[in-house]
């Protein structure tokens, strides 16, 4: 059976995302065609890194949010789809509980990935070969609420990829463990030795905001300094006026300034000079791993029904 359209969920400490695609002419050097794409800030994060549980108020909102995804993709007559949820409901003690309910209530299938599944899917997003020199070795880093990956890529192969938990939300309730900034400083240290790396490609939420605040085109180079000059005028600012004068949300005006600071710890420590934001995520890597590693008449890795066989 060929796939025509696919979605994507990503069930992240900050936001659930939902990828809608059409994938019927999506060709390996082709970037994915977004039907539809949705946001909902949820923030699970922010109840499980301060008390390990999601709250009953969030896990209310998770079945709402998990249900409107179910009309959304009935709407777009979705042919086969994957949930991917992550940091948050990784370190979740009710976590495999709440999806178990919510999979009973809705008919969704929700896997509980790890880090490093993360980033090998965030790898898959193919985003690679359009940015980087041949022979050259970049660093792909993607900040969320719960966790950074990088990985390291050359030849638009994948070197290693690694998880920290390190995050936007862990940073605000000042929770992230003093070892894991080790873990991480000694990784970034290593990564500067081994590979030299002249530039980071960027994903997530935050970077792609400060793109768009910094005036930059997809793909276009950002520098080190003009990020860090960014990032210095956000965090002098009170969180109301960061709000008004940039224009932010409030699921946003908060957490971009610990990105912003994970980004510019990443490429200090590793030694790479500028940033390419490309504007992609980990739905787009499900998109495209649904498509060449398995379709909707085969099982997937973790398992994804036929969206059609969904009551």
């Amino acid at each position: 059976m060929k796939l025509q359209t696919v979605a994507a969920m990503d069930v992240g400490s900050n936001a659930i995302r939902c990828l809608i695609s059409d994938v019927s002419e999506l060709g390996p050097d082709k970037p994915v065609k977004k039907s539809a794409y949705l946001r909902i800030p949820v923030r699970l994060g922010a109840d499980v890194f301060t008390s390990g549980r999601i709250s009953d108020a969030r896990q209310r909102m998770f079945l709402e949010a998990m249900t409107a995804f179910v009309h959304l993709m009935r709407a777009y007559d979705v042919d086969h789809y994957r949930i991917c949820a992550t940091s948050a409901m990784r370190d979740a003690a009710n976590g495999p509980a709440l999806i178990s309910s919510v999979s009973r209530a809705t008919g969704l299938e929700i896997s509980i990935i790890s880090g490093v599944e993360e980033a090998e899917i965030l790898f898959e997003a193919n985003t690679f070969s359009a940015w980087t020199e041949p022979d050259e070795t970049a660093l792909y880093v993607d900040v969320g609420g719960g966790s950074t990956e990088i990985i390291a890529v050359k030849n638009n192969t994948l070197l290693e990829a690694q998880s920290f938990q390190v995050g936007t939300l862990r940073m605000l309730a000042q929770v992230v463990a003093p070892e894991e900034w080790l873990r991480l400083d000694a990784h970034l240290a290593r990564m500067a030795e081994t590979y030299k790396p002249r530039q980071l490609i960027a994903s997530g939420g935050n970077i792609n905001k400060a793109a768009k605040l910094l005036d930059k085109k997809e793909g276009k180079a950002t520098s080190r300094a003009e990020l860090q000059a960014l990032y210095e005028d956000l965090r002098t600012l009170p969180y109301d006026e960061r709000r008004a004068r940039y224009r932010l949300n409030q699921y946003r005006a908060d957490v971009i300034v610990p990105a912003l600071e994970i980004f510019l710890t990443v490429a200090a420590r590793s030694g790479a000079g500028r940033f390419i934001i490309p504007k992609v995520g980990l739905v787009d890597g499900m998109v495209r791993h649904m498509c060449f590693y398995g379709g909707a008449d085969q099982a997937s890795q973790p398992p994804a029904p036929s969206f059609r066989d969904i009551p």
